[in-house]
């Protein structure tokens, strides 16, 4: 295990899941990302925070390599999950994808059914060996997107015409259909109303003992709630990381409070 330095106790006791080390993000000649280092534990809830245009959802999109379908980005610096670089020429994007899960702002359910929607990644990667296989799957993933009890009589109806709660639930279970290691969200619930925010909080907090789970929120409140770590994010740079409740009640670096209190943002 890589022990990094400075980043408190708690990094060296837990198991890291995701080592970054000098990661730069250029969007052509703009450089979005400067020279972030962190370290993401296994199995807890990593929240990235900052104010708007600050690197953050840019970091994020790192992790699963999604910015390499935007043509004037360039990604320097090293990305290792279990200790293996993810921008190696080996790594295939699509294999790394079903590792890394993703779950955007907007909930974006395929136009197919409920149950196709659960079923489309575990086909494509192979995963079930016949149609009792996919069942299997497609409910285990409903349940553990915490959907399952209302769409288990509809699963041939279109995912599209559920509610936005009930289709981020569904989009998350879709990610964590192919058994992913990581679990990236993208402002998840910031299309969502307060109910159906406490919903997706709920079950973050429950997939966090199963996942590696990474969270980009505008809500310091919602980082507070469901993260164990915190990073903070300033035009581009990573300006402290630790303890959530350390960052929100004892931060080390003025720009933090600053964000904190409410005086940038």
């Amino acid at each position: 295990m890589y022990d990094a330095p400075n980043l408190g106790d708690a990094v060296d006791q837990k198991e890291t899941k995701i080592t970054a080390r000098g990661v730069q993000v250029y969007y052509g000649d703009t450089h979005a990302i400067k020279d972030v280092d962190v370290d993401i534990e296994a199995k807890a809830v990593t929240a990235f925070i900052g104010p708007s245009g600050c690197g953050k959802s840019t970091f994020l999109r790192c992790l699963n390599r999604m910015n390499d379908t935007i043509d004037v980005c360039r990604v320097e610096g090293d990305i290792l999950i279990d200790g293996e670089d993810i921008y190696d020429k080996r790594v295939d994007p699509v294999q790394l994808r079903a590792k890394v899960g993703m779950v955007f702002q907007k909930p974006n359910p395929f136009p197919k059914s409920i149950y196709d929607n659960i079923a489309y990644g575990p086909r494509i990667h192979g995963l079930a060996r016949n149609k009792a296989d996919l069942d299997e799957i497609v409910e285990k993933s409903l349940r553990r997107g915490a959907i399952w009890d209302e769409v288990k009589d509809r699963l041939n109806e279109p995912g599209t015409g559920l509610s936005g709660g009930q289709q981020q639930r569904l989009c998350i279970a879709r990610a964590i259909a192919t058994e992913p290691e990581v679990l990236l969200m993208d402002e998840p619930c910031s299309a969502l109303d307060p109910i159906a925010t406490a919903q997706v909080e709920e079950l973050i907090d429950e997939l966090h003992h199963r996942y590696s789970v990474v969270i980009v929120t505008h809500s310091m409140q919602q980082a507070a709630r469901v993260s164990q770590r915190t990073a903070f994010f300033h035009l581009g740079n990573l300006v402290e990381f630790g303890d959530t409740s350390q960052i929100f009640t004892n931060p080390k670096d003025e720009r933090t409070e600053s964000y904190i209190t409410g005086r940038i943002g």
